[in-house]
């Protein structure tokens, strides 16, 4: 059997693995080859929930990590759902161990907003 290592592991939004699949899939049809079942099948999920194209997904990811209480998981998360209102972003954060301020969900909601 045939083991294989992580090499580096990064967290992308739906947007980031859409831009790469299809890098890919133009790779290759251009060498006369054909996507692997499971990357096409992701390649069609990420093209129908994705909201934003890759940079401006990044963008919104850096903006967020300015703002206190954010991690990247939750960057990411909050980039490939782009919640509209607070009850989304409470939902988002729902999990995690403390609780946003009106304040901190209206500026998530600004930066959102912005690149939405």
């Amino acid at each position: 059997m045939i083991v294989k290592k992580i090499l580096e592991e990064e967290i992308l939004t739906f947007a980031e693995v859409k831009e790469i699949l299809e890098e890919l899939k133009q790779k290759a049809i251009a060498s006369g080859k054909e996507m692997r079942y499971e990357k096409r099948k992701v390649l069609s999920h990420v093209s129908k929930f994705a909201k934003t194209d890759a940079a401006k997904s990044r963008e919104l990811v850096n903006e967020l990590m300015k703002l206190g209480k954010m991690n990247r998981e939750i960057a990411v998360r909050i980039a490939d759902l782009m919640p509209k209102t607070e009850v989304e972003v409470r939902a988002i954060y729902a999990k995690e161990r403390f609780t946003l301020t009106k304040e901190d969900i209206e500026r998530i909601l600004d930066c959102v907003a912005r690149y939405g």
